[in-house]
């Protein structure tokens, strides 16, 4: 029987730390109300890159822009 070679894994970026602040709660667009963070950006952070976590962070400065103007 042949061996099975072994997959290398990403190393997951820790570089970047997560906006969450524990509020944890969507609004009616699935954007969190504490971190601004998109529904899919939260379940992806720990898989993003160290640029996706960065690009995810400047949208979050964007929502959280917008929602102090509204």
């Amino acid at each position: 029987m042949p061996r099975r070679t072994r997959r290398s894994r990403p190393i997951p970026d820790n570089t970047v730390p997560s906006p969450c602040l524990a509020v944890c709660q969507l609004d009616d667009s699935a954007v969190c109300v504490g971190c601004f963070r998109s529904q899919d950006e939260i379940r992806d952070w720990i898989i993003a890159t160290r640029d996706d976590k960065l690009a995810i962070l400047e949208r979050v400065a964007e929502r959280r822009a917008q929602a102090k103007r509204d």
